[in-house]
């Protein structure tokens, strides 16, 4: 089966786009939705491929002119199905790594055998029972020193009394001696069981030193494999350059490359397309399956790629393509509306697309403009954040002192803040608090993700002030700060299951995050009154 699948389109999908599709921030050209609901019906039909694909999984689609230029599209997934990663009606992956004889699996068939030799140290009878008799006479000897010191106290203290009471010159020496005798008893106690402890040390030390050298190897041998992995990975982009995935991250991020990077969809499509000069349309990607633990992706939904593994491959990929401007790392041309200012505060109503500080890529932000509008001022400025998409309220303090006691009242959560949002469909309950742990995703930063265990504590109070049943628009009320926090509990099915609109990365892409800081209430660091700020919301 060829990997170029013709399109047949109606009159209303006709108009190709005058610019490629940015995979960072895009709503799904009309051709690359087609081309996805075919491969979607492609992956249906898959039987064999239903249990496993149910857990979930990243697919894409490019549209492209082909050679002969017919219009089309390529469809790739990310990493393997089946442990393959070359089936039918799919480009094939960069490198084929997955080849039986190949240098890859030869090496990581050792990295295996490695493990399998640590495993049987660690498990065998000698390491076992040496490690519990050094746990078991560690233990004993705690306890039994522990005793000694304990009676060395109470010993005291009963010598102490009967000092107070007065005692003669012999009984005076009698207790100096008993104290010099249990002191001296107590340190033979502790040099008995270090010997003991240190021998059966000793027993395990050297299969301890050869687990440790093994280890050792590993990292080396698996830092080494990984390395040259990415160095077959020879990424091309428009112009017909060509690195490997080790320059592109050196140059871009000064880091060594991620595991799985250049496995996922986007970058195996645009090579595909490269390799057998098609020319790129427009492209999308799209999740299958459930969402992964802790995480917001909904089948079908599509979703923009992920900044840590494909960020730097397509930035240079895509070099040499007319591609769409990056609507979240373009700085908004609106200038600042300041909605309240006196002789140590001021406070701004932030347009979505402007960052709170400056970026990696992007210098412009609330901070670099409050600079240059007030040079004289002193501190870091920038009080809190609002994420780049959110509008709204946003606090600037003038002198380093107000910056630290408004910072105060943000950590001893006195500051009140109060968002507006539209979200998709209708909460079960008109009113109540979300209680969700999250934290950072590494490796698909900035989102964030659910994690009950080790994710740091988050409440948002809402209320729904009106709906038609499709939408609604919610009242949300943070009692923590945590990144993307409402956005995470509107969208997540442990919160309210309802994503804002224009959010691209818990729910669908769309002219902007529906979601506007409107006002915020604390105590003035300088006057002591209650200031409430606002910036009505015009959604």
């Amino acid at each position: 089966m060829s990997v170029f699948h013709e399109l047949i389109i109606n009159d209303k999908q006709t108009a190709l786009p005058e610019q490629f599709t940015c995979p960072f921030c895009y709503e799904p050209n009309p051709l690359a939705v087609e081309a996805a609901s075919e491969t979607m019906r492609y992956i249906d039909r898959r039987a064999e491929w239903r249990d496993e694909l149910r857990s979930g999984k990243m697919f894409g689609v490019l549209v492209v002119h082909n050679a002969e230029g017919a219009l089309g599209y390529l469809a790739a997934f990310s990493g393997n199905i089946d442990g393959r990663n070359d089936h039918e009606y799919f480009v094939p992956p960069i490198y084929d790594c997955q080849a039986p004889d190949g240098y890859f699996k030869t090496e990581e068939r050792r990295l295996t055998d490695i493990n399998h030799e640590i495993e049987a140290l660690t498990q065998s009878e000698r390491y076992v029972r040496g490690m519990e008799t050094y746990h078991e006479l560690v233990q004993a000897g705690q306890n039994e020193i522990g005793a000694s010191r304990e009676a060395l106290k109470r010993h005291k203290q009963e010598r102490d009394a009967l000092r107070a009471n007065g005692i003669g010159e012999a009984e005076e020496q009698e207790l100096i001696r008993q104290s010099q005798f249990e002191k001296a008893e107590h340190k033979r106690l502790e040099r008995k069981w270090q010997e003991r402890i240190n021998k059966a040390r000793e027993t395990t030390e050297c299969l301890v030193a050869e687990i440790n050298e093994l280890k050792e190897m590993r990292r080396q041998k698996s830092a080494e494999l990984q390395s040259w992995l990415f160095e077959q990975y020879r990424i091309r982009n428009a112009r017909g350059e060509e690195k490997t995935v080790n320059e592109i991250f050196a140059e871009s991020r000064g880091t060594v490359p991620p595991g799985g990077t250049g496995e996922c969809a986007a970058p195996k499509l645009l090579q595909y397309a490269y390799l057998n000069h098609y020319e790129p349309v427009a492209m999308a990607e799209f999740w299958w399956g459930d969402s992964p633990a802790g995480e917001v992706r909904r089948h079908g939904h599509f979703y923009p790629a992920c900044h840590n593994k494909c960020e730097p491959l397509l930035n240079f990929m895509l070099q040499g393509l007319n591609v769409e401007p990056n609507r979240l790392t373009e700085s908004s041309n609106r200038p600042l509306e300041i909605v309240y200012e006196d002789e140590w505060i001021v406070a701004v109503n932030k347009p979505a697309g402007l960052l709170s500080v400056p970026g990696r890529e992007a210098a412009d932000s609330v901070y670099s403009r409050m600079r240059m509008l007030y040079p004289e001022a002193t501190g870091p400025l920038v009080v809190h954040r609002l994420d780049m998409a959110t509008s709204g309220v946003f606090l600037i303090a003038k002198t380093k002192e107000v910056h630290a006691a408004l910072q105060r009242q943000f950590e001893q959560r006195k500051v009140q803040k109060r968002y507006i949002a539209i979200v998709n469909g209708r909460p079960t309950h008109d009113e109540g608090t979300i209680d969700i742990p999250i934290r950072l995703n590494p490796d698909d930063r900035p989102r964030q993700i659910v994690d009950y265990e080790n994710g740091k504590s988050a409440q948002t109070h809402y209320k729904v002030l009106s709906t038609d049943g499709k939408t609604s628009r919610i009242e949300f009320c943070p009692l923590t700060g945590r990144t993307h926090q409402i956005r995470l509990h509107a969208a997540h099915e442990d919160g309210l299951n309802c994503y804002i609109l224009g959010d691209n990365l818990y729910g669908k892409q769309g002219e902007r995050l529906l979601l506007h800081a409107e006002s915020i209430l604390f105590a003035h660091p300088i006057t002591k009154k209650t200031v409430k700020i606002e910036a009505k919301c015009k959604f």
